[in-house]
């Protein structure tokens, strides 16, 4: 029996929506291209709310102001491997930054609702479609919703 404590891994995600369209990333992933949202890993002794907004700059090179916290996700992989709790903001992208995006990154696309059905074979995860579903559906919590963090 395995006695080491079950740590579920922090994760945020931006969701962006523009005249009908949604901020994807196309990404490689264990040598197979996926499409997901901007997303990554909540860094040490960083905010739910910093880390989304670092994480869609890293990975879009797009400026993202959250709005709203649209959802919250457990999702555990068919491999049995790790467990995620994935922290979805809504919000804006604003201006576009010169820079590198993350080595994994293979194009920042705007895709419109169909597009996004045709590709979901190679979403990332079920929670790409998911969380477009849930914020077609309703608009949200307010990001006072995150009472406080505390270090």
């Amino acid at each position: 029996m395995d006695e080491s404590p079950w740590r579920p891994r922090a994760t945020v995600a931006a969701l962006c929506e523009r005249e009908g369209r949604y901020l994807l990333v196309r990404e490689r992933i264990d040598g197979r291209e996926v499409y997901n949202q901007p997303a990554g890993h909540l860094e040490p002794d960083e905010t739910l709310i910093d880390a989304v907004i670092r994480e869609t700059l890293e990975e879009t090179r797009y400026r993202f102001e959250p709005t709203a916290l649209q959802a919250v996700y457990r999702y555990s992989p068919p491999d049995g491997g790790l467990t995620f709790l994935r922290f979805l903001f809504r919000g804006e992208v604003g201006e576009l930054v010169e820079g590198p995006t993350d080595d994994e990154i293979i194009a920042v696309e705007w895709l419109d609702y169909a597009q996004v059905l045709a590709c979901r074979e190679s979403h990332r995860s079920p929670m790409v479609l998911q969380g477009i579903e849930d914020a077609r559906a309703r608009p949200g919590y307010p990001l006072d919703v995150i009472s406080r963090e505390f270090a």
